[in-house]
């Protein structure tokens, strides 16, 4: 038994398409999420440690890096029928752990077996790294819900992924990062030119 099959698993991940079945003028695949994810929450990271907060990086990294390499086991599942309810959302979650960890145990070397069940675990928890997790992860389907806005992508399923992730980052406990995005990044948002109105989508959320 080698690392060679967890090696060979990460091609795997660049052909697992996001938001799979819809139509989109341009795919994400997981891999890339995984690498922007972890650039995300690299800069919030920086906003809250200049705001006073302690940052564990290496915990940092690990967590975005990882966070969801388990879909190479199950695919992107549509966000809208992970959440639809918290049963779902918990069995699907325990399909991931099991298979996770009877990977772990077939084919990462003994001797790293127990770094990386600790590195692959669940990352959004209540430490200030698990939750720039879960902002960054937010962060992206933010973007990439705008990208499509943006270029007229009529789809109501990405109105819908962009008022949810919107009002998520505005709803995370991380008050550094969620003043930044709401008073710098939000901003830029809104002043670029987009087909479907994300000026109005954005103020409905703002104001809701």
């Amino acid at each position: 038994m080698g690392i060679h099959k967890f090696f060979t698993s990460l091609n795997d991940l660049e052909r697992i398409i996001r938001a799979p079945g819809r139509f989109k003028f341009e795919d994400h695949n997981v891999a890339a999420h995984s690498w922007k994810v972890s650039q995300y929450a690299m800069f919030f990271a920086t906003i809250e440690e200049q705001a006073g907060k302690e940052i564990d990086w290496k915990s940092l990294y690990e967590k975005t890096i990882n966070h969801d390499f388990a879909e190479v086991f199950i695919g992107d599942i549509k966000t809208p029928v992970k959440h639809s309810s918290p049963e779902l959302k918990e069995m699907l979650a325990r399909v991931e752990e099991g298979m996770m960890e009877k990977f772990i145990l077939s084919e990462i070397p003994e001797e790293f077996q127990q770094i990386f069940f600790d590195r692959m675990k669940e990352g959004k928890d209540e430490t200030t790294e698990g939750r720039l997790l879960e902002f960054a992860d937010k962060l992206d389907q933010f973007y990439e819900s705008f990208a499509e806005l943006k270029r007229g992508n009529k789809d109501p399923e990405f109105v819908i992924m962009y008022r949810t992730a919107l009002r998520k980052l505005l709803d995370l406990p991380l008050n550094a990062s969620v003043s930044y995005f709401k008073d710098t990044i939000l901003d830029d948002v809104i002043s670029e030119d987009t087909v479907i109105d994300v000026r109005e989508i954005t103020k409905e959320v703002l104001e809701s």
